[in-house]
């Protein structure tokens, strides 16, 4: 099959769906399939990265944010032209898989209904949760997406009028589709109790299956001992809750080592409160995925701290597949993991949240030294790696292309 794939970002810049989409590129070609990634045009020095590679169809774009990492490519007739001359010089497309929620989505239900394709969407993201997180006035904002994605899809499927929330605004593009899926069970069901799609798909992202073997066979094979080694990452932004993670650490006030990784606006303000509680916390930066994992690996326990936000939550699955327990504090990924979790109690109110962060950060502590720490699924590995996500997806493609 030839599957073209439309993202919101370039694949090669930062985030999690952008590795998980060029994850999924790399195994389909293993398998013998074609794949084209049709998304916005780089800027700056990143432009030239990966620039010949034949399998991506980079589209006019505008610099999203300031540093020039993300790109908006505006889905109007002018990028239209640019995708149909872009594929007249590929094979004949199979399928279109949308991987993405804006301006990306647009185009590619645009594309599919221009040139009678079926459609196979990825749904990455609780909208409306993202949109109260990081803009001012989210009702506002929603009101205005719905109606962008009224004009954007005009004549279409996704056009029609399906309310002014974020459940609406992925309710009218699923009207495009074939089929659905998404990374987790609870995102799933959530997309069904919407009516925005059913059946909803489950198809976790995964991980690449010879970077799992190899991190893996690089682990220590028993604890080195001494205090409790917690690791945290992600991006340092309020949802993410590294913050009520810092204060929950000095609540819980035992002996331990704490390695964070990552970067993001709130880096300041946590170097702040490390300093004023004297927390044995090491900020690492950024770091290669593998070596990531590396540290994934080498830790006691990983902390997942973001509440209602994650469609999937990578880290406690990636987390899982080497070895490591978790202290969890989103009750739905609890529930998706499984086993190794040791679950934070949610509270309605944020004070709460802390407290109850760091009681279960002392229970881990306390298991650790003990030797008694609950042991994740042995099967995890297994589930978890990239080739067994993809035979799940073509069996999708299959099923949505007839």
């Amino acid at each position: 099959m030839h599957i073209v794939m439309f993202a919101d970002q370039h694949v090669e810049s930062l985030g999690g769906a952008q590795v998980s989409t060029r994850l999924q590129r790399r195994y389909l070609e293993r398998a013998g399939h074609t794949v084209t990634i049709v998304a916005p045009r780089r800027h700056g020095a990143r432009a030239a990265i990966n620039a010949d590679d034949p399998g991506y169809l980079d589209l006019p774009s505008m610099p999203l944010t300031p540093d020039r990492e993300y790109s908006l490519s505006w889905p109007g007739r002018a990028a239209d032209r640019v995708v149909d001359a872009g594929m007249a010089r590929r094979p004949q497309p199979d399928l279109v898989h949308v991987q993405a929620d804006f301006w990306g989505a647009f185009l590619g239900y645009r594309y599919a209904a221009r040139h009678g394709l079926p459609v196979v969407h990825t749904m990455h993201n609780r909208v409306d949760v993202g949109i109260e997180a990081t803009a001012p006035f989210p009702g506002l904002v929603l009101r205005a997406l719905n109606a962008w994605r009224r004009t954007a899809l005009r004549g279409r499927a996704g056009g029609a009028r399906t309310g002014s929330d974020g459940w609406a605004y992925l309710r009218g593009l699923a009207r495009g589709a074939g089929a659905v899926t998404a990374p987790s069970r609870h995102f799933a069901r959530r997309l069904e109790a919407h009516g925005v799609f059913t059946p909803v798909d489950v198809v976790w992202n995964g991980i690449d299956d010879d970077l799992l073997d190899r991190v893996r066979a690089e682990a220590p094979a028993a604890p080195v001992g001494g205090p409790a080694r917690f690791v945290w990452l992600g991006r340092m932004s309020p949802e993410k809750r590294l913050l009520p993670f810092l204060e929950a650490l000095a609540r819980a006030d035992v002996a331990c080592e704490v390695e964070v990784i990552g970067g993001g606006a709130q880096l300041a303000a946590a170097r702040k409160l490390v300093t004023q509680h004297r927390l044995a916390v090491r900020f690492a930066g950024k770091l290669p995925y593998d070596e990531v994992l590396r540290r994934i690996a080498a830790a006691d326990a990983l902390v997942q701290t973001s509440i209602g936000f994650e469609t999937q939550g990578m880290t406690p699955f990636e987390a899982a597949s080497l070895g490591t327990p978790a202290v969890i504090s989103d009750p739905d990924i609890a529930d998706e993991i499984g086993t190794g979790v040791w679950r934070v109690d949610a509270p309605p109110d944020e004070a709460g949240r802390i407290r109850a962060l760091a009681a279960a950060l002392r229970r881990a502590a306390d298991d650790i030294a003990a030797g008694t720490a609950p042991a994740p699924d042995p099967e995890m590995p297994t589930k978890f790696r990239q080739s067994s996500r993809t035979a799940a997806m073509v069996a999708v493609y299959r099923r949505a292309a007839g």
